[in-house]
């Protein structure tokens, strides 16, 4: 029995790229009914995250044309992991495998073909899509995309090197992905918690086609804080770690301003400033701020709110 695909694609203020994204993927997954590798119920999910466009009504309209196009509207912007969670989730109900990608294209759907092939052939429940080179981006964010997924395996996180959101997962691995009810959401990590037999296609990254990245700098920082944060104590224990260097070096900095004291080479209240502000203000800001930070996560968890609502969902029309 050939399986029903669902490709999710999160959506926020995409108005430029729908159109041109439908007519791409619903020629995939035609091409993949045809070869009898996918079964003809397939379908192209969008997730509108509180789009400020047009982007909703036009999927609305291509919902109306296109029997392979379904879709959910959340009821405000919830940011790019609670949209796509919530696809996932919502997806799993009618899907077998779904595979979760951008609305830009500039994921390689020709490897959609290999994930499907690697599930069907070699019982891959989770295929994550590597890009194999990063010429398509600018200097400063293929050194610091990098040098993320470095510091993420220094932190002890588990991730995939040089992957982002596209990937094949079965509905079991999303059945499983429920019982993960943290708020801060980092999927890249928690995939690879859940387990099961996965692989890797490789692919190579286009550049956008429409429309400006949804991803700028303050938020990428803030994704990798989350993602670091949410998946391990190191900070922590660096900030353990350093102040217990700070404090050996704050004896040896007292002994040697005792000794000028002694020797009388020193001014009135130099030994007691020097000394004081080595052993606290040092360290004392940038710890709070570390562990601030996780106090931050401990208060959003334990409130329990939920990561979306859902204000529309094509799926029960």
């Amino acid at each position: 029995m050939k399986k029903v695909l669902y490709i999710v694609v999160p959506c926020y203020n995409e108005e430029d790229m729908i159109k041109i994204t439908t007519e791409e993927l619903t020629k995939k997954l035609e091409s993949l009914i045809k070869e009898k590798k996918i079964s003809n119920k397939s379908k192209i999910m969008y997730i509108n995250d509180g789009s400020k466009d047009n982007t909703w009504n036009l999927i609305k309209e291509i919902n109306k044309n296109n029997k392979y196009v379904t879709g959910i509207s959340l009821s405000r912007n919830r940011g790019h992991q609670n949209a796509l969670l919530a696809g996932l989730i919502i997806s799993k109900n009618n899907a077998d495998i779904i595979i979760s990608m951008d609305a830009d294209l500039q994921d390689d759907i020709h490897a959609i073909d290999q994930m499907i092939d690697k599930y069907n052939n070699e019982n891959c429940e989770i295929v994550y899509g590597v890009r194999n080179k990063r010429k398509t981006d600018t200097w400063f964010k293929r050194i610091t995309a990098q040098n993320f997924y470095k510091f993420m395996k220094i932190m002890g996180v588990e991730t995939i090197y040089n992957h982002a959101d596209f990937r094949l997962t079965s509905k079991r691995v999303i059945e499983h992905l429920e019982n993960y009810e943290e708020v801060n959401l980092f999927l890249r990590g928690i995939f690879p918690l859940i387990g099961f037999k996965s692989s890797i296609v490789y692919y190579e990254r286009k550049e956008r086609i429409k429309g400006e990245s949804k991803y700028p700098l303050k938020k990428m920082i803030a994704f990798a804080l989350d993602g670091i944060t949410s998946f391990s104590i190191k900070p922590i224990r660096l900030i353990l770690a350093l102040g217990v260097l700070i404090f050996i070096t704050s004896i040896i900095i007292l002994l040697y301003c005792l000794i000028a004291k002694l020797t009388g080479n020193v001014v009135d209240g130099w030994t007691f400033i020097v000394g004081s502000i080595w052993l606290v203000a040092g360290i004392q800001m940038f710890s709070i701020g570390i562990v601030g930070e996780y106090i931050g996560k401990i208060y959003s968890e334990t409130k329990k709110r939920p990561r979306y609502i859902i204000e529309e969902n094509l799926e029960e029309k």
